[in-house]
């Protein structure tokens, strides 16, 4: 099916459409410095193309917000954990939601991070989602730029793998990119080549206006033409806008930014009384206070004789300076906080940060003295109390092997190893795939599967099936292997015997 987008007035003052299932298919460059209006230009292509295609848009000011009232997107508040922006994505990619991802408010650094795990969760979503989404990326040199900058290069290398992912291998799971830049110098190369229509708006430098010009399949000598566009004036070029350079106008648009181009505004009369209003200070302000001036310099023979005199030692405190903690009725409290969550049948969907806070609160409530638990350190009592592992195989060697085993693995990942482990050590059936995605938070089977293939590429166990079609783990390093289990038996729950080790 051709859907044709209406993106404005092309030169001869013919429609100049753009076939939205080419686009889907080639992607989409723009460039123009700031206030060529690259952002009215996608706002338009938002808007024309809302109710044909799933839309998701990484926004780094704040400006597409405005698109929830009008056409319906969920605003995706960047401020969150790196795993639940990923865990985000992944649901956004499995409801068909358009979403915009409002990165305001944080540091280049942040909005790199959390760009790269929202994008990371949308590629990699399952083959059953792979459904078509225009995701548009504005000001797509912070997210892939073409040199190091003052971000620490695992931010920079985590947003470049993303977009890199986004238009040299999105197209088969259904994403196509749009990305506007105001340079092309500033974009990386690899991921400003993967595109096959270009708008190209006003630019001033030579080298800009020169890269443009190549991309376009226009002569040097007609560079020139690019600091003389208009602002909404672009040259369009590609298979899905046309396939000779096309001078175009953007249309109008529906909604508009929270933030606007500045505007002359005239100057208020003058007060008489403007030298009290600038240099009063107001009843809000504090006062600074005046420091005295610094003493003399004391003489050099001065600092020495204090030197040489030897220090007097300090009486030893009668009172301990800080209370003294009772580790034992710490470590109960602690316990009994975390045994607490684990009861929760619904603490296994929810994200670690969430279930820290609760277990903060709750450590609160029962006056558990001493400094909190690290996030750390919570994550690996939480792995370890969800395989529910009795006291008898807890002072085995086998378990504290498995123990030490786990430490190696990603923190999601050893709450479901320390789960299979622990029926090995115990001798009980092989979980489920029910019980494993469960204890790995999610609710797909098939990912349990994979959970299970990963630790068998690790060396950390081997899977087998027996002639009843029974799934067998055995593990070598620990010399015990589970009973057969039902992979496809429903899932009863997973049981709590001991909350922390």
């Amino acid at each position: 099916m051709k859907v044709g987008i209406d993106m404005g007035v092309a030169a001869g003052g013919a429609a100049a459409e753009l076939d939205l299932e080419e686009l889907l298919a080639t992607r989409l460059l723009v460039q123009g410095n700031s206030g060529s209006g690259k952002s009215h230009l996608l706002r338009r292509l938002l808007e024309q193309s809302a109710p044909w295609v799933q839309q998701c848009v990484v926004d780094p000011e704040g400006d597409f917000v405005t698109l929830s009232d009008k056409f319906g997107h969920l605003v995706v508040d960047a401020t969150r954990t790196e795993a639940e922006l990923t865990r985000i994505a992944a649901r956004v990619r499995q409801h068909r939601v358009s979403v915009v991802l409002n990165l305001e408010g944080l540091d280049i650094e942040q909005q790199m991070r959390a760009a790269a795990a929202f994008l990371g969760g949308m590629f990699d979503a399952e083959r059953d989602h792979w459904y078509p989404v225009l995701v548009v990326v504005d000001e797509a040199q912070l997210f892939a730029p073409a040199v190091a900058g003052e971000v620490s290069d695992e931010a920079r290398k985590l947003s470049l793998g993303a977009m890199t992912n986004l238009m040299c291998r999105g197209r088969k799971r259904g994403l196509a990119g749009v990305i506007a830049t105001q340079r092309l110098a500033k974009l990386a190369k690899n991921v400003a080549a993967e595109a096959s229509n270009f708008l190209m708006g006003r630019t001033f430098l030579d080298i800009d206006m020169a890269r443009a010009a190549d991309l376009l399949g226009m002569d040097r000598r007609q560079a020139e033409m690019f600091r003389d566009l208009d602002r909404g004036r672009f040259v369009a070029l590609g298979p899905a806008l046309s396939r000779r350079p096309l001078p175009l106008t953007i249309g109008s648009v529906e909604t508009s930014a929270r933030s606007t181009s500045p505007k002359l505004t005239p100057l208020p009369e003058a007060p008489e009384d403007a030298r009290d209003l600038i240099f009063t200070p107001g009843p809000e302000e504090v006062r600074p206070v005046r420091r005295p001036p610094p003493p003399p310099p004391t003489p050099t023979v001065d600092i020495l004789a204090q030197l040489s005199r030897p220090k007097p030692m300090a009486p030893p405190p009668e009172q301990p300076v800080f209370a003294i903690i009772d580790e034992a009725e710490r470590e109960a409290g602690i316990s009994a906080a975390i045994r607490e969550i684990l009861e929760d049948e619904d603490a296994a969907f929810r994200s670690d940060a969430v279930l820290y806070q609760d277990f903060l609160v709750r450590c609160r409530i029962r006056r558990v003295p001493g400094e909190p638990l690290p996030l750390k350190a919570f994550r690996r009592r939480l792995a370890v109390g969800r395989a529910g592992v009795d006291a008898e195989a807890a002072a085995g060697e086998a378990w504290s092997t498995a123990l030490t085993l786990s430490e190696d693995l990603p923190d999601d990942l050893q709450g479901v190893f320390l789960v299979v482990a622990r029926a090995a050590v115990s001798g009980e059936p092989c979980p489920s795939d029910a019980v494993l995605a469960r204890a790995y938070g999610s609710h797909s089977a098939r990912r349990a599967r994979r959970l299970l293939a990963f630790f068998e590429e690790r060396g950390l166990l081997v899977v087998r099936t027996d002639f009843h079609g029974k799934r067998v783990l055995a593990f070598p390093d620990l010399g015990c292997e589970t009973a057969p289990g039902d992979p496809d038996a429903p899932d009863e729950g997973i049981p709590t015997r001991q909350a922390a080790e």
